[in-house]
């Protein structure tokens, strides 16, 4: 007979291994693709010194991903989510196949600059495709590892681990760049891609869920998700603070500027700024297995936006390299509190049979607010200047955490634990 882990047991879902698998794996390609990201943005301030280069690194994979989630959240609905992640995996790793083989020493003295550039930003828009479905098959897919009980407690796990990755790519992405080179890193990149699909085969197939109602269309399929999200206030508040918070506030796409014009660090700088608000947030993220923020959900969600908000105005005037660390980890720390009530309110309220059209509506607005953010960041930074646009970002957060306390005082009675 199989022993289910008691919920109060601060490493319950870590005891079933299906769910050790797919931490592991969110592990991996956080770390993998991250560390790809910043090695080619890296490459792009180098070979174009232009912030604008930079946030266009977040519209190429947001185009993509936006105009293809819903489906994926679609078929991630009506088909085998383990297939669509192995699909999914197999299309990224040909992207940086591709990257590797188009900046080979011999081919690279036979492009043009603009070339160079199109192969970047035309993998970028492969990854986006791929990560359009990925997305909603993960999210809907997480679920079904552990019984519901355990729902709060997976999702801290499945956020540390996400942001132990987000920690380990950026920390390692500068290092393998300065030590073996642009091109032998995607080596390393394509190695550990392959290493996430082995993952992905030790879970197994999970039937796809059956709803009492009738079959619809795409379209109809479509609408039901974003009804249900509309008409779900918590839900709907919880992804839209997310969305204007990180759209606004995130300086993440920028960060070469802030490492190579104003903080001089190098490359190896920028890996640990890219780095700084992971650690915080995984350390966060520990003790909140312990004393979960899901009691006053929402009082502790918009706490930790405003937190955010005013750790992003002290980073944007920061002209020391350890302060900017110290707002950078704050960053995190705040993020990953929401992140843990959000997760845990996605788990909690959608149905079964909906579960992939309304984690792809979630995906649209955390796609808009990275990689949309990005390219405004960009953009931002290119017409204003670095520093206003960041300090200019973390007061529309706060002034957005204000607009959503005003409107939503009803889910301060909410309990989620």
């Amino acid at each position: 007979m199989t022993t289910v882990p008691l919920p109060n047991d601060p490493y319950a879902s870590l005891r079933i291994p299906e769910f050790r698998y797919f931490i592991m794996n969110s592990f991996l390609i956080t770390a993998t693709l991250l560390i790809q990201e910043v090695i080619l943005g890296y490459e792009l301030y180098k070979m174009t010194h232009d912030p604008l280069a930079l946030g266009l690194v977040g519209l190429a994979e947001a185009i993509p991903f936006i105009a293809l989630s819903l489906f994926g959240g679609h078929l991630a609905d009506r088909y085998d989510k383990k297939r669509l992640l192995q699909y999914s995996l197999l299309v990224i790793i040909l992207g940086s196949v591709i990257l590797y083989l188009a900046f080979q020493p011999s081919l690279v003295r036979q492009l043009t600059q603009t070339a160079q550039l199109a192969v970047i930003y035309g993998v970028l828009m492969l990854i986006g495709t791929a990560k359009g479905f990925y997305s909603p098959a993960s999210s809907s897919l997480k679920p079904f590892l552990v019984p519901r009980p355990l729902y709060p407690n997976s999702a801290t796990w499945s956020s540390s681990f996400w942001q132990a990755g987000a920690i380990a790519g950026p920390g390692v992405a500068g290092f393998l760049y300065n030590w073996v080179g642009f091109d032998n890193t995607l080596i390393v990149i394509i190695g550990l891609l392959v290493v996430c699909f082995l993952l992905i085969t030790l879970i197994k197939r999970r039937p796809v869920p059956v709803s009492d109602a009738p079959v619809l269309g795409f379209r109809e399929s479509l609408k039901e998700g974003f009804q249900f999200v509309f008409k779900t206030r918590i839900v709907l508040y919880a992804i839209s603070l997310d969305l204007f918070s990180v759209l606004f506030g995130g300086v993440v796409a920028i960060l070469p500027v802030f490492a190579e014009d104003i903080l001089k660090v190098g490359a190896e700088g920028l890996g640990f700024l890219r780095a700084a608000p992971s650690v915080g947030a995984v350390v966060t993220m520990l003790l909140m297995a312990k004393y979960p923020p899901t009691y006053n959900a929402w009082r502790n969600m918009l706490l930790a936006v405003a937190g955010f908000g005013a750790a992003t105005l002290i980073f944007a005037v920061s002209t020391n390299f350890y302060l900017s660390l110290i707002m950078l980890a704050l960053t995190g720390a705040f993020d990953s509190v929401s992140v843990i009530i959000r997760q845990t309110i996605l788990q909690i309220f959608p149905p079964d049979h909906m579960r992939g059209r309304v984690a792809a509506v979630n995906g649209i607005f955390v796609s808009s607010s990275n990689e949309i953010g990005a390219f405004e960041s960009g953009l931002a930074a290119s017409l204003l200047g670095a520093v206003p646009s960041v300090m200019l970002g973390g007061i529309v957060t706060l002034v957005v955490v204000a607009f959503v306390y005003a409107r939503s005082r009803e889910l301060f009675d909410v309990r989620l634990s």
